[in-house]
């Protein structure tokens, strides 16, 4: 492997792992605050303690989420100088805007809900949450904006004096039809993961008959939110499939491993044998499924790679510009699969624990516990499949990866840093699991009887919410 090969290893190892934590930090914010008004609403202390549980986990999710989050931006610099250096005059204004704003306004609110307890009134003890939450949704639509730009570049043009990218319509950049589905999608995604989370945790409790009186409303919360979220990620997907073969065709054909024109064309389930266009032995397809989904016509055409290469040869220059159609398949079906899984476990527990029931097979529990990982593969296929299709451009149709990598960076200093990253993430990932099990199995906190959340009584009493 060459320097080019080792970053971009290096950037995805560094991404797919920050993005396990994004999702439930983005969820759990939410529910959490949900839990909180309900508390706040009905004063009943069930609603409190699962408050306050939940809220441990989601502030260890958000700790290990800035820790992870802090790589990405100094990567830009170190292996990717040339694309920093092209895209910085548009990168910066969104990057900026997530840094100094809604990571701020996030983390100011939170640093408040975590030593507000007992010391702020009830309401606005309970805004500092949603302020919070609030700040982690925007802390995402900036990020989105900066990679739908890549996606989809817009509101710009290429000074010819220094040959970068200069941003001459921030409302575009903002308005990006990539961005205002893949906003959506992402969100949609990052409540589904949260709420299998909360479902696998409920699930392990009550399998065990303890804490019923928190775990049961917090179960149907979480199945709730899985039903709900999958049926929003469905929708925007749907959707997302159509602008992204207007914007992209090349990707929309790698994920079907389309080699030629059709019309109409099927979607295969799966397929056995080489994905470069030869044969193939046996495959499971949905007539007219692929059109209907680049298209929205059941018998709509799709073009292939072959002659999108011969388009994009005319367009660009000499060059290959399908990407790895191996990744961009299988990635695309795992993604879908798994997230309709996650989908239908919910589903069946929401109709299991309907009129105030709870499962009575341990199957359902069982599989409920070991459900975590179903969306976070899902989501880190999602995002393999929407960087891989777009290679071999850092920006489609602007900038290509192998001109983006840092030219002073040698193939030694990339495989020691990517060998130190990896192990480190290692570690603290088994440190996150640790500490994300240690809390989950505690259950949650027993709350005096003279806590009722009274701040003229605060210097009386010992904080009931510490970490």
């Amino acid at each position: 492997m060459d320097a080019l090969d080792l970053a971009r290893w290096q950037f995805a190892v560094t991404t797919l792992y920050h993005f396990l934590f994004i999702p439930i930090t983005i969820g759990l914010s939410v529910l959490v605050a949900a839990l909180q008004t309900a508390w706040v609403r009905t004063g009943k202390e069930p609603y409190l303690r699962a408050t306050k549980f939940w809220g441990k986990l989601f502030l260890i999710n958000f700790a290990m989420g800035v820790v992870t989050g802090i790589v990405q931006e100094f990567q830009f610099g170190m292996n990717w100088s040339a694309y920093s250096r092209f895209v910085g005059d548009v990168f910066g204004a969104p990057l900026a805007i997530e840094g100094l704003l809604a990571f701020f306004l996030e983390s100011t609110f939170l640093g408040l809900w975590i030593f507000g307890w007992d010391r702020l009134p009830k309401r606005v003890h309970l805004a500092s949450i949603w302020c919070a939450a609030i700040g982690t949704i925007l802390s995402a639509y900036f990020i989105l904006v900066a990679n739908s730009w890549m996606q989809h570049p817009v509101g710009y043009r290429i000074n010819p004096a220094t040959n970068r990218a200069e941003l001459t319509d921030f409302v575009a950049l903002l308005t990006n039809s990539t961005h205002l589905v893949a906003f959506p999608h992402t969100i949609a995604a990052a409540f589904l993961t949260s709420g299998v989370l909360m479902l696998c945790v409920c699930a392990w409790h009550l399998m065990r008959g303890n804490e019923a009186g928190v775990f049961r409303p917090s179960l149907r919360l979480a199945l709730w939110t899985i039903v709900i979220s999958g049926a929003a990620v469905a929708i925007s997907g749907d959707v997302m499939g159509r602008v992204m073969n207007e914007q992209q065709p090349m990707k929309m054909a790698a994920a079907e491993a389309l080699y030629s024109t059709r019309q109409p064309a099927s979607f295969s389930l799966f397929s056995i044998g080489p994905l470069d266009g030869s044969a193939e032995t046996f495959g499971l397809r949905i007539p007219h499924a692929l059109s209907l989904l680049a298209t929205a016509d059941p018998n709509g055409e799709v073009e292939g790679i072959n002659d999108l290469q011969r388009e994009y040869e005319q367009r660009y220059g000499p060059g290959d510009y399908r990407p790895y159609v191996p990744a961009t398949y299988w990635s695309f079906r795992l993604m879908i699969g798994l997230g309709m899984i996650s989908v239908a476990l919910g589903a069946l527990g929401l109709w299991l624990t309907r009129r105030g029931r709870l499962p009575v097979s341990r199957v359902f529990w069982r599989a409920a516990v070991w459900s975590v990982p179903l969306p976070l593969l899902a989501n880190s296929f999602g995002w393999i499949f929407t960087e891989m299709g777009r290679q071999p451009w850092t920006v489609f149709g602007v900038f290509r990866t192998a001109d983006s990598v840092s030219p002073n960076v040698g193939t030694a200093s990339v495989l020691i840093s990517l060998a130190t990253f990896t192990l480190l993430y290692g570690a603290l990932a088994v440190i996150e699991l640790w500490l994300m099990m240690r809390y989950a199995k505690a259950g949650p906190p027993v709350i005096p009887a003279h806590d009722d959340h009274d701040p003229t009584t605060a210097e009386d009493r010992p904080l009931a919410f510490a970490y």
